[in-house]
């Protein structure tokens, strides 16, 4: 029988919430799905430890949604003086890129520097300054220094490419233009360094996940659309987003990884703290082949002089550009706005002189929080980036509430190992082990020489073309064999006509195995078609046909996520958020 008919014919897949209600309670209640509190999960859950989770939207869909889709040691932290973050960082870079090498690879970088005293980038050792005064422009001499101490961070980084993360590279302006050409012509120097991409930010975090369902099994449970409202009787009372069904929830330990909502978070538990002082970034995507082949393949990595840090980033044939850091209300909508979009395309024209930007090549905005620390009247650039643990008893009873302030994409291993120890300390738990070097997902085996990859294509191609088994290796890693598995069974499995590169029998495996409960599960989150301009009303149709056998919607349920996932896909479009107001 093929998946399709078996879909039509069986129970939806079990919500989360369900799941936890008919067990209302673990040793760790983790509140807050973005990918530190999934990684937390996971960490816990190799320990042998009862963990649940939920999360009050879709995982992965907060602040981890709107990250610069790097994996990177922050070279501009040095301005703030802060060594250690800037070694773990480049510690967990490097160690991702081993991990975690279906998503997470090699990124060469490069930086326009246009004098010798007083460039574009002023980061790398603005903490001379002390974060005072106005924000002056750093040239040749500055960055080398910075790039310097950078590189002494990654000695014994571990295999980048089959070998040692490659040390920073300088050259003048007669072989810069030659390497970019379409450079602005008054640029002196380049500088180039090595980070690392984090392709699907989204789908590294559901790997995450999943990997921490497999390690507990029954006792690693994980809910999305289901918010923790707020304590009754020494327990978290949680409600279940979709359908307003309540829950008691017992826990020895609640862990409040809220990001820039932590703060909220422990409101509606009866705790009024005030830890966050988050700031906006907002990114635009271009369709833009000239604006691609101008990178180069790389990433233009440049400070603005008003201090902010800009970058031009190829990435699935698109141009990334971002980002902003602006003070933000959580009570205001998170838009791109217009202003912003001037901003960034002015700052292209500065690079790229030569290189036209129209708003009709934006094919996504994107725009989120960062959850930083509360820093009173410190400028946003030079608010720590670091992380730490706070600790409260729950009102009511004898539970313990930490609450994790600060945290990254890089560092999200190492966050979660910290937070976890805090937790494993008042059960009285050991550590059984450490997450460190342990593969992630579709990383687990990941072929990395051209001769493993044509051998591992080879031996999943018997019911599926090789072609198509390729696609989904880079879209999945090894975890690709068991979506090749699925397409083999489902009979009705075909292109998609408005969204090439899935296939129905593809997105019903997402939609059965990946807790989707709205389209924009799949648009934003599981697939890539919302980042590069492909989620059209024409492919959204299309998606919530393939998918409604499997999730149980109807010809109406159909036309409501259509337009739920439109209005999801476009949010931070101030003109989208104005007509859908209206």
């Amino acid at each position: 029988m093929s998946t399709a008919h078996a879909a039509r014919g069986s129970a939806q897949p079990r919500r989360g919430f369900d799941e936890l209600a008919a067990r209302p309670y673990a040793d760790v209640l983790i509140i807050g799905g973005g990918i530190n509190g999934l990684a937390t999960f996971r960490d816990l859950a190799l320990q042998g430890v009862d963990v649940a989770l939920v999360e009050r939207d879709d995982f992965v869909s907060g602040a981890s949604a709107a990250s610069s889709h790097m994996i990177h040691g922050g070279i501009r932290y040095l301005e703030n003086g802060e060594f250690r973050l800037v070694h773990e960082a480049v510690t967990e870079r490097n160690a991702l890129l081993r991990t975690a090498p279906h998503y997470v690879r090699p990124l060469q970088t490069t930086i326009p520097i246009f004098s010798t005293f007083s460039g574009v980038l002023t980061a790398p050792l603005r903490f001379l300054r002390h974060g005072g005064g106005k924000p002056r422009e750093r040239g040749a001499a500055l960055i080398k220094i910075g790039l310097v101490i950078y590189d002494s961070f990654s000695r014994g980084g571990g295999v980048f490419r089959g070998g040692a993360v490659p040390r920073h590279t300088f050259h003048g302006r007669k072989r810069s233009l030659a390497q970019l050409p379409e450079l602005n012509p008054d640029v002196r120097y380049t500088a180039t360094y090595w980070d690392a991409s984090l392709h699907d930010p989204e789908r590294l975090a559901l790997d995450v996940l999943r990997d921490g369902r497999a390690a507990g099994g029954d006792r690693a449970r994980a809910a999305n659309y289901t918010a923790a409202v707020g304590a009754r009787g020494g327990q978290t009372v949680l409600r279940d987003a979709e359908t307003g069904a309540e829950t008691a929830f017992a826990a020895s330990v609640v862990l409040n990884v809220g990001g820039p909502w932590t703060d909220l978070v422990n409101l509606a538990l009866g705790d009024p703290t005030r830890y966050m002082g988050g700031t906006k970034g907002s990114h635009i995507v271009l369709d833009h082949p000239e604006l691609l082949a101008a990178t180069g393949g790389r990433e233009l990595f440049f400070e603005n002089e008003d201090g902010r840090i800009v970058l031009i980033y190829p990435l699935k044939g698109r141009v990334l550009v971002g980002t902003t850091d602006l003070e933000h209300d959580l009570a205001d909508p998170i838009l791109c706005t217009e202003s912003e979009v001037d901003y960034f395309i002015d700052l292209i024209g500065q690079v790229l002189p030569a290189i036209r930007v129209d708003r009709e090549q934006i094919v996504f905005r994107f725009s989120g929080i960062r959850p930083l620390p509360g820093h009173g009247d410190l400028a946003a650039g030079f608010v720590s980036r670091d992380y730490r643990v706070e600790s409260a008893p729950l009102v009511g009873g004898d539970t313990t509430v930490l609450s994790l302030v600060g945290g990254k994409w890089t560092t999200f291993r190492a966050s979660a190992e910290h937070l976890a120890d805090r937790a494993l300390a008042l059960l009285a738990h050991p550590r059984r082990r450490s997450t460190k070097g342990i593969p992630i997902g579709g990383g687990r085996g990941y072929p990395m020489t051209e001769r493993a990859r044509q051998q591992w294509i080879s031996a999943h191609a018997a019911d599926v073309p090789a072609a198509r088994v390729a696609t989904l290796l880079d879209r999945y890693g090894t975890v690709a064999g068991e979506v090749v598995d699925a397409i083999a069974a489902d009979d009705e499995d075909a292109p998609l006509v408005h969204a090439p590169g899935y296939s129905s029998g593809e997105l019903r495996h997402l939609a059965a195995t990946e807790s989707v409960v709205h389209l924009d599960d799949l648009l934003l989150r599981r697939t890539s078609l919302a980042f590069t301009g492909g989620a059209t009303r024409e492919a959204a149709t299309e998606v919530a046909a393939a998918v409604a056998p499997v999730l149980g919607w109807d010809a109406a349920r159909i036309a409501v996520e259509v337009d739920r996932g439109l209005r999801r896909v476009h949010a931070a479009d101030p003109a989208w958020a104005e007509a859908s107001a209206r």
